[in-house]
């Protein structure tokens, strides 16, 4: 025990130690203070008048259409391998093997490929389908009418935004209804999500990939490398926070009924969804396991040569 204690003691455990129960500290804090503002007379009004959801355009689809669920779920496989390789990269200190590009074929470049870790090879493979599926989803997004579900068309999504996040920070769950429309802080969430963290997330890593033109005296002056280290850590941690408060509200806030809305295309409440939404965990856990470099491997070894 006493060795267990040292070791909390030490470096970033103890920090830890200390911060967690800080910050519940601080919630709970804050909901008994949001508790109290809601009461306020003026605060009510205010809510009264932005209830937390702003109307959509006419003509608006209602639900999920099967190729947003498909969507949904490789989005949420490739984000968290990609979290989970971006961190390896950032940690490991001896790669247990490194890639080499073939420079021949589809991709042949003047000069000779550079040698990197078989983990970043796997984070940037992973890259690459997350940005196609990205852009697909953007595509059909536009093309579906979906995008008015998460794109802002009134400025009173704002005060409703905010209304919302009282609602939540005093756990009193926004009453309404996903199937139909989000409340104005997901609406809020999913845009910055969709197209301003995921757009940095990928031109930050494109920035410090080998795919960056390096001779290119005049971008890389006015896009500095350390600009995107700087700005492409902070985007991991924004989706890693993104996914626990999506996942903890969709839980908490009506299981079956919106987990059948993802995974069920339907707006019943019963098991089906939550049936998928289990197969998918699986699918994704199995990912998680396979993802050693005994398997590794002979995949990256078809683009390229690895060894030591």
């Amino acid at each position: 025990m006493s060795a267990l204690y040292k070791k909390l003691q030490e470096g970033k455990w103890a920090r830890l130690v200390w911060i967690v129960p800080a910050a519940l500290v601080v919630l709970v804090i804050l909901v008994f203070a949001a508790r109290w503002f809601i009461e306020l007379d003026s605060v009510k009004s205010f809510m009264h008048d932005y209830p937390g959801q702003s109307e959509l355009p006419d003509g608006a689809p209602v639900g999920f259409p099967a190729w947003l669920s498909w969507q949904h779920f490789l989005n949420g496989f490739f984000l968290l391998l990609i979290i989970r390789t971006g961190w390896q990269v950032r940690t490991t200190a001896r790669p247990a093997a490194y890639w080499t590009r073939n420079n021949k074929g589809f991709i042949k470049t003047k000069n000779a490929p550079k040698k990197i870790s078989l983990e970043l090879w796997f984070h940037l493979t992973l890259d690459a389908f997350w940005f196609l599926n990205g852009i697909i989803f953007v595509i059909v997004l536009f093309s579906t009418g979906q995008w008015t579900r998460i794109v802002p068309t009134s400025w009173d999504v704002f005060p409703n935004a905010i209304s919302a996040g009282l609602q939540y920070l005093s756990l009193n769950w926004p009453t309404d209804d996903g199937w139909v429309n989000y409340n104005a802080l997901q609406l809020l969430t999913y845009f910055i999500t969709v197209f301003i963290a995921a757009p940095l997330a990928f031109i930050t890593g494109l920035r410090m990939s080998g795919a960056w033109p390096k001779n290119a005296t005049k971008l890389n002056k006015f896009y500095k490398i350390e600009v995107a280290r700087a700005v492409h850590f902070p985007v991991m941690l924004y989706f890693v926070l993104f996914i626990i408060v999506h996942v903890t509200l969709v839980l908490a806030t009506g299981a079956l009924r919106n987990l059948n809305h993802m995974y069920g295309g339907s707006d019943e409440v019963n098991w089906w969804g939550f049936g998928i939404f289990a197969l998918s965990l699986i699918v994704m856990a199995a990912a998680w396991v396979l993802a050693q470099p005994l398997f590794l491997r002979p995949i990256a070894s078809l683009t390229g040569k690895v060894g030591r």
